[in-house]
């Protein structure tokens, strides 16, 4: 039983060694060899309190001592002066200003009103023109603003001041400025929690708070605080007392890192400790994770849904990293049965998590560990089938193209559509009108693209259940009527393949049917023959009479074997061609020659047409012999007696070897003469007709396997054969 969990403790002392890895990664830093007073809270702390320790309680200025500085250049002047416009501008201004105001007075005879505000007009007129007349008034005037925006600087500093002195009040100095001048606050001789001597390295605070510095900044007119601010360097001592720090909210801070120093140590050891026994225990562990990718159920998932999960459970395993990470971090926020209740439910979640991870990690690895897994895998992935659907999209570059334009106007007129509502204005009636323009005759021809293709996949599918008697309707040059042409072709092709399948299973039968018919005839008298010579009555005479019928037919069946070995190695092409460079004129003539006797006493008048110059052709002399023989015999069994055989051999105009027989047939030939190439095909349906019924099949594929051409043309009984092949 023990051994069965062995796998999974693995499990668990590898997700917490991570887990101790990540958190020393992120805050380790921290912790290994420090103080708190090393930690960045404190040290962001001090860096708050050494920054305006000098213009808070060093070196406060005096409002007289930053007046003094105030300087005012004469591009204040100018833009001072000309604040409101030019002089002529600001004039007309004020005018307006009082105008209707004092006919109002004038117009209800309130005499004093009218002149008090003549007054202040002409009072403000005075100062405007003075302006302009006078560099100096108009300094005065800059200064004067300054000095009131220094006042409020001054008065915001004290009371930060006062704030300053109570927040920090646990730190104590002695420090002394370059002038000799020593600031004393508590007593740094007491036992402290932390000292920094500042000697060779003096201590330099300037004498502008950063935090009121922007009082400067919100006039019409300001004060550059860095003109004002005058740095100092001081050396001396700063120091928390034990005291001091107890009685503030520094200890909080301190007590914290304690705590967080002593958890972190023991996760860090704990982590040490469980690599140890996951280091051990890894020879049980990828055993069972190897059985458990032999599962059917799981070994369907494929490797970049696999991927994904592996991502997402990833994802999930780092925050709950994180989140366990920040329970300890922030743990002074809880009291501890709360911190330990929390801490110990994030941990189990991130156990479950990390080891459901690493489960299919290894998984994984398992998956893909050679180059031909990866590939393998990758090949029948999602994404793999993905990208070759969409390369597929490109074998048709039109069809790639109205798809990539419609799936960007669908787009287009989504985020159009959003950014209009959103907008508003008119910017709606231009989309709209974009739409009604362009978007709404690109719907109607597309939508008229998708009928013609229901169409097209209604024909196909009648056509998939056999009714092939009704074309698909070709509309159009576009790619769909390009396909819909190919549909037709294929139905024709499947209508000529299912003719032809229903001629070659007749030809098949009657194959059958004729090997059966030639081969039972001389076999069925010798059997008979056999018999009478087993009687011991019968004479002589009729012994050799019998003997000697056995003998034809036993030449007989032996001929008609030996063609039909013959038709059929050359049909399967397992036969070897021995060609040469051969006269083709006179191998016609001696083969021709060899029947003539034969042609003369079956009554067939031969006319032969040779040229005067060889015809010579790469042929194998033996198998060509043959052919011409097979036809010269096939004329000598079918020709009609008393009429003419015409044979030809010449060279035609594209240079091939023209070799043709023709005769006029005593049997009534049927129109489609391609089936006398059949094996066993004879032109005397009730085969009374010596021969094996082989001779043009024979022919045939002898042509076929010299790569020459043959055809038989019919035109009432005239018969003609034509072989070509090419001359040399």
């Amino acid at each position: 039983m023990m051994k069965n969990w062995k796998p999974l403790l693995t499990l668990i002392c590898l997700t917490w060694f991570i887990f101790g890895v990540f958190t020393f990664s992120k805050i380790g830093y921290q912790y290994v060899g420090k103080s708190y007073f090393q930690s960045e809270n404190f040290q962001h702390e001090l860096d708050n309190f050494l920054a305006e320790i000098g213009p808070l309680a060093l070196n406060i200025p005096t409002a007289e001592e930053l007046k003094s500085k105030i300087t005012v250049s004469q591009n204040e002047i100018e833009e001072h002066r000309n604040y409101y416009g030019s002089l002529g501008t600001q004039i007309e201004n004020i005018k307006s200003q009082y105008e209707s105001r004092i006919q109002e007075a004038a117009d209800n005879n309130a005499n004093d009103l009218k002149t008090k505000l003549e007054n202040e007009r002409d009072a403000k007129i005075k100062d405007i023109t003075k302006n302009f007349e006078d560099d100096e008034y108009v300094r005065k005037k800059i200064v004067a603003q300054k000095g009131a925006l220094i006042d409020k600087y001054i008065k915001s500093v004290k009371d930060e001041a006062k704030d300053f002195a109570k927040n920090y009040n646990y730190f104590s100095y002695e420090l002394t400025n370059e002038n000799g001048e020593i600031y004393r606050s508590g007593n740094i001789t007491d036992s402290n929690v932390y000292k920094k001597t500042y000697i060779q390295h003096p201590l330099r605070t300037g004498s502008i708070s950063n935090n009121s510095s922007n009082l400067l900044y919100g006039s019409d007119v300001y004060i550059e605080s860095d003109l004002l601010n005058e740095m100092t360097d001081y050396t001396g001592t700063i120091t928390i007392s034990k005291k001091a720090a107890q009685s503030a909210a520094i200890m909080g801070g301190y007590d914290q890192f304690k705590r967080n120093q002593y958890m972190f140590f023991m996760i860090w050891i704990s982590s040490l400790i469980a690599a140890f026994f996951a280091w051990k225990g890894r020879k049980e562990l990828l055993p069972t994770i190897g059985a458990l990718k032999e599962k059917e159920s799981l070994a369907k998932f494929r490797i970049d849904i696999q991927i994904v999960i592996v991502f997402i459970t990833g994802c999930i395993y780092w925050f709950s990293s994180y989140a366990a990470f920040e329970a300890i971090e922030y743990m002074y926020q809880y009291n501890y049965v709360r911190f330990l209740i929390d801490f110990a439910f994030k941990a189990l979640i991130l156990i479950i998590i990390g080891v459901a991870f690493f489960v299919q990690v290894i998984w994984l690895y398992g998956r893909v560990n050679t180059v031909e897994k990866l590939s393998e895998h990758a090949r029948d992935s999602y994404l793999w089938g993905i990208g070759e659907s969409m390369t597929d999209l490109f074998l048709n570059r039109s069809i790639a193209l109205n798809s990539i334009v419609m799936v960007a106007a669908a787009f287009f007129g989504g985020g159009s559509f959003v950014a209009s509502v959103i907008t508003g204005g008119g910017f709606p009636v231009i989309v709209f009108g974009i739409c009604g323009i362009v978007g709404i005759p690109a719907m109607v021809v597309f939508l008229s693209k998708m009928g013609y293709l229901n169409r097209i996949m209604k024909d196909t599918k009648d056509m998939a259940e056999g009714r092939l008697n009704r074309d698909v309707k070709v509309k159009g040059k576009s790619p769909l009527a390009a396909h819909a042409e190919n549909l037709n072709h294929l139905r024709e092709g499947v209508r000529t393949s299912m003719h032809e399948q229903a001629k070659s299973e007749r030809l098949k039968t009657e194959l059958i049917t004729n090997v059966s018919h030639d081969l039972r005839t001389p076999l069925t008298s010798i059997i008979t023959y056999t018999d009478l010579l087993k009687n011991p009555d019968i004479t002589e005479e009729e012994r050799k009479q019998y003997i000697h019928i056995l003998d034809k037919k036993s030449d007989r069946l032996k001929v008609l074997i030996e063609d039909l070995f013959e038709v059929s190695k050359m049909a399967s092409g397992n036969i070897e061609l021995h060609r040469s460079r051969v006269d083709v004129t006179q191998l016609v003539q001696q083969a021709v020659g060899e029947h003539e006797e034969d042609l003369s006493q079956a009554r067939l008048d031969l006319r032969m047409t040779m040229p005067n110059e060889p015809i010579y052709a790469y042929v194998d002399g033996q198998k060509w012999w043959r052919l011409i023989d097979n036809l010269i015999v096939n004329v000598l069994k079918y020709a009609l007696e008393g009429t003419r055989v015409y044979v030809t051999l010449k060279r035609t105009a594209n240079g091939d070897a023209e070799f043709t027989v023709k005769n006029v047939a005593k049997y009534e030939i049927s129109e489609n003469a391609d089936e006398l190439f059949e094996r066993f095909k004879r032109a005397d349906a009730s085969r009374h007709t010596e021969g094996s019924g082989l001779g043009l099949a024979i022919a045939q594929s002898i042509v076929d396997l010299h790569g020459a051409r043959m055809s038989i043309e019919v035109d009432g009984d005239l018969f003609k054969v034509i072989v070509r092949i090419p001359a040399v």
